[in-house]
């Protein structure tokens, strides 16, 4: 976490631009004066609880914007920074890489061998995309059998009952991307 006074001055500064307000436009609307609020954007005064109290009223934001951390342009993750869900006997783990997001799930699923996996079918609007990574992934979709190699991918309606099957002797991993279209 950023130091906090800079973090207040980074977030307030945001906000007033936001607001299209001059410094002397914020002093006004808060109270506060254009010197003190010019060092809190500058991040070499530490305000006190009133003063963001005050800040907070005459620009009508809530109080802790002034902490909210800022939304980074990239998120990295990793399998191995994951606690995997365990399913058929701990013979599939599924590893959630993004959780539910607007309308889509990104999951990278590892198969032992001999493993199949039974999924109900889904609300009419799911459709899911898999793409196998590793090994070889025989996806049954309702009484179609489709089987998929390294480097090939599926794309179906989830509105029936599948099953994800891994019948070779190797793993077989893939990733398993759910989209929820909304009607």
């Amino acid at each position: 976490m950023k130091e906090l006074n800079i973090l207040i001055g980074q977030n307030l500064k945001s906000i007033r631009k936001s607001q299209n307000l001059s410094l002397d436009e914020a002093a006004a609307a808060t109270g506060v004066s254009k010197p003190m609020l010019g060092q809190i954007e500058r991040g070499i005064s530490n305000p006190t609880v009133t003063t963001l109290w005050k800040i907070a009223s005459g620009l009508k934001v809530p109080f802790s914007e002034f902490m909210k951390e800022p939304e980074l342009s990239y998120q990295f993750v990793s399998p191995l920074d994951i606690e995997p869900i365990m399913e058929c006997d701990e013979n599939m783990k599924i590893y959630t890489m993004f959780s539910y997001n607007d309308n889509f799930e990104i999951l990278y699923v590892d198969l032992e061998p001999g493993c199949v996996h039974f999924s109900p079918k889904h609300p009419n609007e799911v459709e899911e995309y898999v793409f196998v990574f590793e090994g070889v992934l025989r996806v049954k979709i309702g009484k179609e059998s489709i089987t998929l190699k390294t480097g090939e991918a599926l794309k179906f309606r989830a509105n029936v009952d599948h099953e994800y099957s891994n019948l070779e002797n190797v793993k077989c991993r893939f990733q398993n991307i759910n989209v929820y279209h909304k009607n």
